[in-house]
């Protein structure tokens, strides 16, 4: 089978990877990714422009993509630039929305942000432990780490309708939200509900909510393999450069081993998540994208701390490109289930 990107995916990854590597340099990206709103506004609105949000919707939602292969082609160029545009909160609104048969016009767009909030402190992943209610158009309830919450101007939030899940669409001017950065930059929020008003998106929606989750796991994976791919770029000029003794550290045998096999886990990275990419919308997607996010997760720890010790002690350095590519890498396996939760889903399959 033939996964090499087609025309159209090509050229939005070489504008997506262009746009990035000129105006989303190193430099901005740290200056921007840790103070409020955790990324740069007037890039954001650029970003748009160039379709990146109309790429992860289908035609029939007003956009020119929503498969799989869209969101990988989007999100590892993401990657590669750690770029902190709060994309995955937009896509998970964007396949909620798809789902509801709602107008995601100002979401395409880019001129309304949306943010999704499902986890809770007790309930990080899993849809069946989820406490906020809503109840005659009121929501009560608290939601943890919403990515992209902190400037986000509507929320679509799961909460429990009777006994089913329901989504909800909230105006963030209508509750507390409170916006912090992560520790990789790029911003989160918690949002509070106490009797807050919301009008009911779609109802009977653990399906839909499942869905929309796996395409933002897939889209971490897409996003870890192209930070995997740029850090094993600095690890290797590093190598080429860094002399002791006179010599350059990269003619050591042992580092050699060591880099060989950092390729062999990103190139398995990269394979399974074009495996899980060809699954979305088969009976089969949620035991792909568990599989591909518990080999990511190993994968891109892995690389994080190999490229740290290869570096050594400036890969500690804030100035250190490195640096920050790690703490983003190991934070992807932290997001919507780490390793041993998507170990268990996987297991789970064959069990049943």
């Amino acid at each position: 089978m033939d996964f090499s990107l087609t025309e159209d995916r090509r050229m939005l990854s070489d504008s997506l990877n262009r746009f990035i590597s000129d105006k989303y340099g190193y430099d901005h990206r740290v200056k921007v990714a840790y103070d409020l709103p955790f990324h740069d506004t007037a890039l954001w609105a650029e970003m748009c422009e160039l379709g990146v949000l109309y790429a992860l919707a289908p035609e029939d939602a007003g956009g020119f993509g929503g498969a799989g292969f869209d969101i990988t082609t989007v999100f590892e160029a993401l990657g590669r630039g750690i770029c902190p545009a709060p994309v995955l909160g937009s896509l998970l609104a964007s396949k909620l929305l798809t789902a509801a048969g709602a107008d995601q016009s100002a979401l395409l767009d880019g001129s309304v942000r949306y943010a999704v909030a499902i986890g809770e402190l007790d309930a990080p992943y899993d849809l069946d432990a989820i406490e906020t209610e809503a109840k005659d158009g009121k929501l009560t309830g608290r939601k943890a780490v919403v990515y992209g919450g902190a400037d986000a101007k509507v929320f679509l939030v799961a909460a429990r309708s009777g006994g089913t899940l329901a989504v909800y669409e909230v105006k963030a001017s209508d509750a507390q939200v409170t916006g912090y950065a992560l520790i990789d930059g790029g911003g989160a929020a918690e949002l509070f509900l106490d009797a807050t008003p919301g009008t009911e998106v779609l109802a009977d929606a653990t399906a839909a909510l499942e869905d929309a989750l796996d395409a933002g796991r897939l889209a971490l994976c897409a996003e870890a393999v192209g930070a995997m791919d740029a850090t094993n770029e600095i690890l290797l000029d590093y190598l080429r450069t860094r002399k002791q003794f006179g010599v350059a550290i990269g003619k050591f045998q042992a580092l050699q081993h060591r880099a060989v096999d950092l390729v062999t886990e990103i190139e398995q990275a990269r394979s399974i998540t074009i495996l899980a990419a060809s699954k979305m919308g088969t009976e089969e997607q949620a035991k792909f994208v568990a599989m591909a996010k518990t080999l990511i997760g190993r994968a891109a720890r892995l690389v994080a701390e190999e490229a740290i010790q290869m570096h050594g002690g400036i890969a500690m350095t804030w100035e250190a490109a490195v640096s920050h590519y790690a703490k983003r890498l190991v934070m992807i396996d932290a997001q919507l289930g780490d390793v041993d939760y998507h170990l268990e889903r996987v297991i789970a399959t064959y069990a049943a």
